[in-house]
C-alpha cells in the first residue's frame, strides 16, 4: 500500500503563487508515474500534471507555463508550484501515484487539498 498526503492548499489572489506537496509513505518502491489532479465543483475530476520515473512531464494546456512538477526522490515527496494563479484554478487538488509492481500495482490517491483564487 501507499499512502500520499498532500498539504499547501489555501486561499490566495488572483495572480498569486502556492506550492502543493505530497510525502509518499508504504510501498513506494515501483512507483513510476506521479501525479497531480484537480476537481472543481461540478466537473470531473481533470489531470494537471504527471512526472513520470525518468523526469519527463507533462501538463494540462491550461496551466503549461504557470505550474510545475518536481519531484524529490530523496524526501519522497512530489510537489507542484503553481503560480500567476486564476479564479478557475479553483478546486481540490488531489495526489496520484502509479504503482506498477505487484502486489499492490495500481492508482494510489490522496485525500486532497482545497486551492481557492479570488478575484
Amino acid at each position: 500500500q501507499v499512502q500520499l498526503v498532500e498539504s499547501g492548499g489555501g486561499l490566495v489572489q488572483t495572480g498569486g503563487s502556492l506550492r502543493l506537496s505530497c510525502a509518499a509513505s508504504g510501498s513506494i518502491f515501483g512507483i513510476n508515474v506521479m501525479g497531480w489532479y484537480r476537481q472543481a465543483p461540478g466537473k470531473q475530476r481533470e489531470l494537471v500534471a504527471s512526472i513520470i520515473s525518468g523526469g519527463r512531464t507533462n501538463y494540462a494546456d491550461s496551466v503549461k507555463g504557470r505550474f510545475t512538477i518536481s519531484r524529490d526522490n530523496a524526501k519522497n515527496t512530489l510537489y507542484l508550484q503553481m503560480n500567476n494563479l486564476k479564479p478557475e484554478d479553483t478546486a481540490v487538488y488531489y495526489c496520484n501515484a502509479y504503482r506498477f509492481i505487484r502486489p499492490g500495482s495500481g492508482d494510489y490517491w490522496g485525500q486532497g487539498t482545497q486551492v481557492t483564487v479570488s478575484d
